[in-house]
């Protein structure tokens, strides 16, 4: 080892991959307080993709339409796995910094370390799928790489910082957001129908609201006319009939009401 004077040369590599870390870290403490907000920045590239979709057949807008529906539903039904399988004191919801009481490790969480982040990028995907654009998906796919991955260096720090070496065996057998499904194991608890619909009936409400605004753009772009078919007015009749009723009961009545702190050490 080059030495100067009796002080080893310090190792440049590691301090490099310390200040990347470190930058990551940073990064992901932005993007994680306005997660909430940042994917509105591809907003104009969604509107712009709708134009050009306008222009091409209906056949393949169709295949696209439904294919991209199916996506966006997977990545929904990927969140309301996880969060209504997750036990209390586990994938808490906090908008400031990283939140958990226990490291949860079954369910969803024994085949990819960040199961809502994958349902959120599949989302996403499928809206992108959507506009009948070979670009726009790709685009919304390095997006969502390039914000989750710095989001969850964040986590990962909190993570291993509150639970030591339970979560870097955990880390080290099971993947950051390509599924590994042959590690499934399931979830302790029973299923939270309750939680899911608390947290999530925004959510649903976004979705059908994003599939109605892309329909409504592309017919404006081919006709010139604010036009919407049936199916994505419907679709978005229900979910904002289900998003008035379930802010109603959640504001005024506590059906809605989940505890979310963690089991004492005999429940555990």
């Amino acid at each position: 080892m080059d030495t100067c004077g009796n002080r080893p040369w310090p190792d440049l590599a590691a301090v490099q991959a310390v200040k990347l870390l470190d930058h990551f870290g940073h990064a992901g403490d932005v993007f994680f307080r306005l997660r909430s907000y940042l994917p509105l920045l591809l907003l104009p590239a969604f509107v712009l993709s709708a134009g050009a979709g306008a222009t091409t057949g209906p056949t393949w807008q169709a295949v696209c339409e439904a294919a991209g529906f199916l996506l966006s539903l997977a990545g929904f039904g990927i969140r309301v796995i996880t969060i209504g399988s997750a036990p209390p004191g586990t994938s808490e919801r906090s908008t400031r910094d990283p939140r958990a009481s226990l490291l949860n490790t079954s369910g969803a969480y024994s085949v990819v370390r960040h199961p809502l982040y994958l349902g959120n990028t599949l989302v996403a995907l499928g809206l992108a799928v959507f506009t009948a654009t070979w670009y726009l998906p790709v685009i919304v796919a390095l997006a969502g790489l390039l914000y989750h991955e710095r989001i969850c260096v964040r986590e990962e720090v909190f993570l291993e910082a509150k639970f030591g070496d339970a979560f870097r065996s955990w880390a080290g057998a099971v993947p950051a957001l390509l599924p590994a499904l042959s590690r499934y194991r399931p979830s302790s608890g029973r299923f939270q129908w309750r939680k899911v619909v608390a947290r999530e009936f925004h959510a649903l409400f976004v979705l059908g609201a994003g599939f109605l605004f892309l329909d409504v753009l592309r017919g404006l772009f081919a006709t010139g006319q604010p036009a919407a078919r049936p199916i994505w007015t419907a679709l978005f009749a229900v979910t904002g009939l289900l998003f008035l009723v379930l802010s109603a009961l959640k504001k005024w009545t506590s059906l809605l009401r989940v505890s979310e702190s963690a089991p004492g050490p005999t429940g555990a």
